[in-house]
């Protein structure tokens, strides 16, 4: 699949920009950061609808409330063989239950489970061991999607060439690869290399004598130059260049001027699904720029920094921003294809299958029995209402659906609106991206207007436009509740 560019024209501007990386779980530290070193408890066990499931959960105390006295908040993660995890936070206050609220006993946790997972049958839970290897295991599994080391092929197509076979067989870089290449990252000695060596040869230079290494962000990433790959006389598959770039996810294509036009149908593999052409022109010279497209499976999800239309890229620091932001959000979007899914799906129901098997207790989330009503002795109590607009005080972020009007790409967007104590947030429903954000403290008012919609107003009187699809009034009434206005 061919990305269609955004319309425009000439040079792409100079001005930096901060990329953003896309189709990446933003909350696969939560455990880490909210439950690990910390008392918390986690139950495995055998759903027969939902198969092995893992939970954890964590009661904390809040600051007390002047009305409704002492506070205290549940962080729950509730994770399944699907690669999606539930994670969030909710007010004691919030729950209906049995027990009094507020007391340093807390609710019994089935309660708590079986309001926020209605469908998970909590019966098939057991506390799991206190050990290091379930924490670590839990940990393994939250970050499973979380890399932040790639590897990277680079094709060098020299003019009038465009077949896999003749890539391959260019023996070594011209002028214009090389000018790239400088600006891509940096030339490193492979013996003796001690960082992220993406299983090139760093100790008998069997793999070649030098890559191409750079960081972006977080992320390490290290190309697979064809031309500093091993080259084979007289051998036209040049296996010993094939076998890593063939099993890189990303591969850029770099063509020379006069190259012709690029077809992934000309590249066989099972394992290259994004192919980022990279085109030179006017290069060696003082107005070397560079032209982008990108081809891709057809299940693997667009990913950005769009492409403008009809732009060119002059040689600069920009430009490497914005190609491997382009890189690193097309190995993320690869790993959303049916392939890479169906493999991590498998590897992470194995993981929670072991877990459930082989590392717990003989507790289980109830401990006063599964069939509480044979007891004809006592009648069963019933669950007190929650407090009613407990999720107003909520810590984490109460969200809305929304349509907002987007100027950049014209027509409405459809996002989710998210206020927390601390942060106003706009995400992208389909991108998954943050579009905006701003600190509640930073609101200072808001407008109700009709048809049903909401005006909000931040900083020095800068605002947007929502037209929420619930109720407007919960949302002014969350807004206030959080903000200083």
């Amino acid at each position: 699949m061919l990305e269609a560019p955004r319309d425009g024209q000439g040079l792409h501007s100079e001005r930096g920009k901060q990329y953003i990386v896309e189709h990446v779980d933003l909350g696969s530290c939560y455990y880490r950061k909210y439950f690990y070193l910390r008392e918390h408890w986690n139950y495995l066990g055998v759903d027969e609808t939902l198969g092995p499931v893992a939970v954890s959960l964590r009661r904390e105390k809040l600051e007390d409330h002047k009305e409704h006295g002492p506070q205290y908040n549940y962080r729950v993660i509730f994770r399944t063989s699907e690669l999606t995890t539930l994670r969030g936070s909710i007010l004691e206050d919030a729950v209906p239950s049995t027990s009094k609220h507020g007391t340093p006993r807390g609710l019994p946790l089935k309660e708590v489970l079986e309001y926020l997972v209605p469908e998970l049958n909590a019966h098939c839970l057991r506390l799991a061991l206190n050990t290091p290897k379930v924490t670590e295991q839990l940990m393994k599994l939250d970050e499973q999607g979380l890399s932040f080391q790639l590897k990277v092929g680079v094709m060098y197509c020299q003019a009038g060439q465009s077949s896999e076979e003749e890539m391959y067989n260019n023996e070594s870089a011209g002028p214009a690869l090389e000018e790239f290449l400088q600006l891509l990252g940096e030339r490193v000695r492979l013996k003796g290399f001690n960082k992220y060596r993406a299983q090139l040869d760093t100790k008998t230079d069997s793999t070649g004598t030098h890559s191409l290494y750079t960081t972006y962000k977080d992320y390490e990433i290290m190309f697979h130059v064809s031309t500093m790959l091993p080259y084979t006389p007289n051998n036209k598959q040049q296996l010993l260049r094939k076998r890593h770039i063939g099993n890189d996810i990303v591969t850029i294509v770099f063509q020379e001027p006069g190259a012709q036009p690029f077809t992934p149908k000309n590249i066989r593999s099972h394992f290259q699904h994004v192919f980022v052409v990279v085109r030179a022109h006017n290069p060696c010279s003082d107005n070397t720029c560079y032209s982008v497209a990108v081809a891709r499976s057809r299940d693997v999800p667009s990913f950005g920094p769009p492409i403008p239309k009809d732009v060119t890229f002059p040689k600069s620091t920009v430009f490497r921003d914005f190609l491997l932001a382009k890189v690193i959000n097309g190995e993320n979007a690869a790993h959303k294809s049916e392939k890479f899914r169906a493999m991590a799906t498998r590897t992470r129901q194995e993981y929670l299958r072991d877990l459930a098997e082989r590392h717990v207790t003989n507790t289980p989330i109830d401990p006063s029995g599964k069939f509480p009503f044979i007891s004809l002795a006592h009648k069963r109590k019933e669950k007190s209402r929650p407090h009613a607009g407990a999720e107003l005080r909520s810590l984490g972020a109460v969200t809305w659906p929304v349509h907002v009007e987007d100027h950049g790409a014209g027509g409405e967007l459809e996002a989710l609106l998210a206020v927390s104590n601390e942060f106003l947030v706009l995400v992208d429903q389909e991108a998954k991206a943050v579009v905006f954000n701003c600190a509640v403290r930073d609101v200072i008012g808001w407008t109700l207007g009709s048809p049903a919609s909401m005006k909000i107003f931040y900083e020095r009187g800068r605002a947007w436009r929502s037209a929420p699809s619930t109720t407007t009034p919960r949302t002014s009434a969350r807004s206030s509740s959080v903000s200083s206005s």
